[in-house]
C-alpha cells in the first residue's frame, strides 16, 4: 500500500538517476537521444528514495523531463502538483502514467490511477500530448469513474474528439463486453481557455498565462497557489515577460532551458528555431533574477552539444550568471 512521503519543504526525493545522452549527425537526435542502458536500470524498483520531497501541504512531482526522442530513462514533460493528495497535472508527455504508477509505489500519495482525472495543457506540441490517450483510457480500466478533464489552447476539444473517436472500438467491447466496465471513467471534459484563473478549489487557484513559443497562436505558463506554496511553470517558451510578472517572488519556478554552448555550435537554422521557440540559460539568468523565485527548478533541459556538454555545464552556465538557489529536475523527483 502506497505511505505518505511528507517531507522537508523544497528538498528533493530521486528515484532514478539522470540519463546520459548521445550525439548523432541529426540535430534533434544531439539534443535529445540518451545512450542506452541496462535493462536492469530500467526494471529496477524506483522505492530507494534518498531523502524526502515536498512540503506536507504540495508536493511537486516529475512525472517527465525529456523530450521527442524515446529514450529510456527519461519520459515526455510533465509534471503533477500534488494538493493534499490531490493530483494536478500539468502537460501529458509520453509515459506519465507509469511515471505517476512508480511515485505512488514509491510513496507518493495521491498518484493512484482513479486519482488522474485532471490535466492542464500548456500548449499542443506532440511530445506534450502524446501520452493523453493513456492518461485517458489506463485509469479508467483500472478504476477511475469520474472523466477526465482536460484543460488546454484552442484545438484541444478537437484532439480529444479524435482521440475518443479512435478507441470507439476499444471502449465498447470494454463497457459491453465481459469486462463490464464503467460508462463513466473513459468520457473527457474539455476547458478551452484564456489568459486568467481558469480553476479553483479548496485545493488550489490555477492562473494561466500566455508565453511566447515559437509559432504557436496559443501556448500557456500556469501558477498553481497552494495553501502553503505559490508554483508558477513555464511550459515551452522563449524568454517571455509574462512568467517574471507571474512569478514575482514566488516559492517555485519551474522553467525549460538550453545551453549557449549548444547554441553557438548549431547550424544557423536550428540557431532561429531555438530563439525563437526556446530560453537560454543567459535568458533564464535574467529572467529568474528579475522573477525572484525561492527556488528555480531547471526541466524540459536541452543539450545542443552532446557529448561535449552536460547537465553540470548547463548548470554551471546558468549559476555564472544566476546567484539564487537551482536545481536540475530528473524523472520522478519530488520537490
Amino acid at each position: 500500500m502506497p505511505v505518505s512521503n511528507d517531507g522537508v519543504p523544497q528538498s528533493r526525493l530521486r528515484l532514478i538517476p539522470r540519463p546520459r545522452e548521445r550525439q548523432s549527425s541529426s540535430m534533434l537526435t544531439r539534443v535529445m537521444a540518451p545512450a542506452a542502458i541496462s535493462a536492469v536500470m530500467l526494471v529496477a524498483p524506483l522505492a530507494h528514495a534518498q531523502q524526502r520531497g515536498g512540503t506536507g501541504t504540495t508536493k511537486i512531482v516529475m512525472l517527465g523531463t525529456g523530450n521527442p526522442a524515446p529514450s529510456p530513462t527519461t519520459m515526455g514533460p510533465s509534471v503533477a502538483i500534488v494538493v493534499r493528495g490531490t493530483p494536478y497535472i500539468v502537460d501529458a508527455g509520453v509515459g506519465l502514467v507509469r511515471r505517476a504508477s512508480a511515485a505512488n509505489a514509491a510513496g507518493v500519495k495521491g498518484l493512484e490511477m482513479p486519482q488522474l482525472q485532471r490535466v492542464f495543457l500548456t500548449h499542443l506540441h506532440s511530445d506534450h500530448t502524446i501520452g493523453l490517450p493513456d492518461l485517458l483510457s489506463t485509469p479508467w480500466i483500472m478504476g477511475r469513474t469520474a472523466p477526465l478533464e482536460v484543460w488546454g489552447p484552442q484545438g484541444t476539444k478537437a484532439m480529444m474528439d479524435h482521440i475518443f473517436a479512435a478507441w470507439s472500438a476499444d471502449n465498447d467491447i470494454r463497457i459491453n463486453g465481459l469486462e463490464h466496465g464503467n460508462k463513466t471513467g473513459n468520457k473527457i471534459i474539455v476547458h478551452e481557455i484564456e489568459p486568467g484563473v481558469i480553476y479553483r478549489d479548496s485545493n488550489v487557484k490555477i492562473t494561466a498565462f500566455y508565453v511566447k513559443h515559437g509559432s504557436w497562436k496559443q501556448a500557456f505558463g500556469y501558477r498553481f497557489d497552494t495553501p502553503d506554496r505559490s508554483i508558477v511553470l513555464s511550459g515551452d517558451t522563449s524568454p517571455s515577460e509574462s512568467v517574471v510578472q507571474s512569478c514575482n517572488g514566488c516559492d517555485v519556478l519551474l522553467h525549460e532551458v538550453y545551453s549557449e554552448k549548444g547554441y553557438r555550435t548549431s547550424p544557423p537554422a536550428w540557431q532561429t528555431y531555438s530563439k525563437a521557440f526556446h530560453t537560454t540559460t543567459t535568458e533564464l539568468a535574467d529572467i529568474a533574477t528579475r522573477a525572484r523565485p525561492r527556488l528555480l527548478i531547471l526541466y524540459h533541459q536541452m543539450y545542443f552539444a552532446r557529448p561535449n556538454e552536460t547537465p553540470a555545464t548547463l548548470m554551471a552556465e546558468l549559476t555564472s550568471k544566476y546567484k539564487g538557489k537551482v536545481v536540475s529536475a530528473n524523472d520522478l523527483d519530488v520537490w
